[in-house]
């Protein structure tokens, strides 16, 4: 770890220079940074300033602006939802832990590890879960301003010569780190938790100066760098921890204002601080627990992973998937845990509904019968024999309502075109726009008629289609009675019906829950339908798409027009299209892994064909309402064998598909469709046996 400042070959050589002129400033600047080493004399010329900025301050009022707005750490949170930070080695406590240098030593290690777990769950969350993490964590030795591995520092006895962490972007070229490659800075200082309970108090100098200081080496490093900044340069965050308590230190400018004069470089240094440099400063707030893990969902270190947030994205770039995006999943977990609590039926009682109803400023629940319900929007009820208008893509279709069903949750209906009486099709009635935010069921609607639409469009454009398949027929508003006075610029009018989706498919059949509910699911249906539905899910695959949802009101059985009926894989609102779409949550067919994971692994859709077979050839479910109880029984039956003895009574190839279904569940392993396909079309029963069986989708 001897040696001199690493500038000289950190920051690089700069760009090249045709004039001299050009080149005599890039190497003035790197003197510069070269001879920018001595912390404390830094500091020393800070001190009037900052004590200036103390007296004019307010009372209670802090000196400097916070880095981040409340509300968008708010936002930042409900993004981290699903994503999972674990930090293996715990800090140790201060109150319970010792002064040795064991402690301290325990510390930096922790300190490296919580940074690595920061990084590490953003990277993948946000930017790509298949890409490995192109960033490091190191410690920083301050007696030459390079970077080392923590561990060996301290095998190495220079424990006491470290004084900060860092993330860095790898390179291989450079093991020691480059300083134009720094992210951020985290400095382990004692006593920063005694700023906390005093809100108006901010960092003394002395700590305030050091991250001043590292904060300007990383800005002028990253100005006389070689590489190109995706994003803006101009913004460096540092770390303040202890044991305890943490909190971000912000320093933006433009490095270019100033004076780099080589022979006073500290007074140049600190006159850019006050005169060109923006300084934010958060609250300081509890990060680690007394066990030594951190509260990722507290503010405390909430607020220092979003600091490690903005750095990535000034190194890699805009994220792939942003704040927003994670952030609106909100939302369908919350719908999630009040479907897991039974809060999303409103028919509670029978006759009446329970509603929410705020008196003065205390809340109460109230019985409420259904003839005094008063919705504040008309509802659009379709009756048979009605006819509904569709707006698609400009051109008016109409459609006869014949028949009115339900998936188990919703009404949807059978309806022929005008034009053609004797077709006929699945249309589906989404809710108003205003309407999607307060009802459970609006949500479901919107995953049966907005998101399927979205989903069946782009199965479209990628060219899916196929016999076991549902085909988008047409989708678009509803046409409503009256003149429609919808503004220009685009919304809707004030007519309760103006905007609703609507959805129709094809073909139109008998979903498997009917089917065994009326005793007609027999062994030919087991198997042609475990064929068929495979058929669909691998066509899907193929372009990355999963369906999420299988289950017996999802599959129909169709008969018109066939020598033989066959079985469509329908209800693919919940389809996964990119790794950041949930799944529908089930506990009798959802996936093993959607439940514990709230994601698909390759073999999930088969596990959930697997469980809707059981289920459809006799299998009995425990009657459960928890996650828990259910993943018990699963792991039980499958040890045990009781679903593939189910399975194996119905058919030999169901049983050993199973088996291989079970072998598979949980593995990063892919699905091998053909040969099943082909398993099952040997086993299917065919009158017309010199006639193929189309395999094909």
């Amino acid at each position: 770890m001897e040696g001199g400042s690493p500038d000289q070959e950190s920051v690089g050589s700069g760009t090249k220079r045709s004039s001299v002129s050009s080149g005599s400033k890039s190497r003035n600047h790197k003197e510069f940074l070269y001879r920018l080493v001595d912390c404390e004399t830094f500091t020393a010329n800070l001190e009037d300033w900052f004590q200036s900025l103390y007296e004019k301050s307010a009372q209670m009022k802090p000196v400097f602006d916070v880095p981040f707005e409340l509300l968008d750490l708010q936002k930042f949170d409900y993004a981290l939802e699903g994503v999972s930070f674990q930090q293996l080695i715990r800090m140790p406590n201060a109150v319970y832990a010792s002064t040795s240098d064991s402690a301290e030593a325990t510390a930096y290690l922790a300190v490296e590890d919580f940074l690595h777990a920061t990084v590490k769950g953003l990277w993948e969350a946000f930017w790509s879960q298949d890409e490995p993490m192109p960033f490091s964590v190191a410690c920083l030795y301050k007696e030459n301003l390079k970077f080392y591995q923590a561990e060996n520092a301290i095998a190495s006895g220079r424990l006491g010569s470290l004084c900060a962490s860092g993330v860095l972007l790898k390179n291989p070229r450079h093991p020691h780190g480059k300083w134009d490659n720094l992210l951020e800075l985290a400095l382990l200082r004692p006593g920063i938790q005694s700023l906390v309970g005093e809100s108006e108090q901010q960092p003394s100098l002395h700590v305030l100066g050091e991250a001043l200081f590292y904060a300007l080496r990383m800005l002028i490093s990253r100005r006389l760098s070689r590489q190109n900044l995706p994003l803006s340069s101009n913004s460096a965050f540092v770390l303040l921890v202890d044991s305890q308590y943490g909190g971000v230190v912000k320093v933006e400018g433009d490095v270019n204002k100033m004076d780099f004069d080589v022979n006073n470089v500290y007074k140049c240094a600190a006159e850019w601080i006050q005169r060109h440099a923006r300084i934010a400063v958060s609250p300081v707030d509890r990060i680690w627990n007394k066990l030594g893990n951190a509260n990722w969902g507290d503010i405390g270190a909430l607020q220092v992973t979003f600091a490690t947030f903005y750095c990535i994205m000034q190194f890699a770039g805009l994220p792939k998937h942003s704040i927003e995006d994670l952030a609106a999943d909100h939302g369908c977990r919350l719908q999630t845990r009040r479907l897991e609590r039974q809060l999303g039926d409103t028919r509670v009682n029978g006759s009446g509904l329970f509603r929410f109803q705020q008196h003065g400023v205390s809340p109460e629940i109230v019985e409420v019968q259904d003839e005094s319900v008063k919705l504040e929007s008309e509802s659009l009820k379709l009756e048979v024999g009605s006819v509904l208008w569709l707006e698609d893509s400009n051109w008016e279709r109409g459609y006869h309502i014949n028949q009115i069903r339900s998936n188990g949750e919703l009404p949807y209906y059978i309806a022929s075109p005008v034009e053609d009486p004797g077709k006929s099709l699945f249309l589906y009635v989404g809710s108003h726009p205003s309407q999607l935010e307060p009802a459970w069921e609006d949500m479901n609607l919107w995953y049966l008629v907005q998101r399927q639409t979205k989903v069946l469009t782009i199965m479209k454009q990628k060219g899916l289609s196929g016999k076991y398949l549902p085909q988008l027929s047409a989708s678009g508003r509803i046409i409503h009675p009256g003149q429609c006075r919808r503004p220009s610029s685009g919304g809707n009018c004030d007519h309760p019906w103006c905007g609703t989706p609507i959805l129709v498919t094809s073909p139109v059949g008998e979903t498997v829950a009917d089917m065994v509910s009326e005793g007609h699911f027999g062994v030919d249906e087991a198997i042609r339908c475990c064929h068929d539905c495979l058929s669909a899910l691998s066509t899907a695959s193929s372009e990355g798409i999963r369906h999420g949802d299988i289950r017996p009101e999802n599959v129909i059985c169709v008969r018109s027009g066939e020598s033989r009926p066959y079985f469509v894989l329908i209800g693919w609102g919940h389809a996964i299209l990119e790794d950041r779409d949930r799944p529908a949550m089930n506990l009798h067919f959802s996936s093993t892994f959607a439940l514990q994971e709230g994601k698909l692994c390759s073999a999930s859709d088969a596990e959930s064909l697997v469980y809707m077979l059981y289920f459809a050839c006799g299998g009995a479910f425990p009657d459960l309402d928890s996650v828990e109880g259910e993943l018990q029984w699963r792991e039980t039956s499958w040890s045990r064998r009781l679903i593939q003895q189910k399975l194996g009574d119905v058919s030999t190839v169901l049983k050993a598909f199973a088996d291989y279904v079970d072998s598979l569940c949980g593995t990063p392993y892919p699905m091998d469709y053909d040969i099943w396909l082909r398993r099952f079309k040997r086993s299917i029963r065919e009158e017309d046996h010199g006639k193929e069986i189309d395999a094909s989708v």
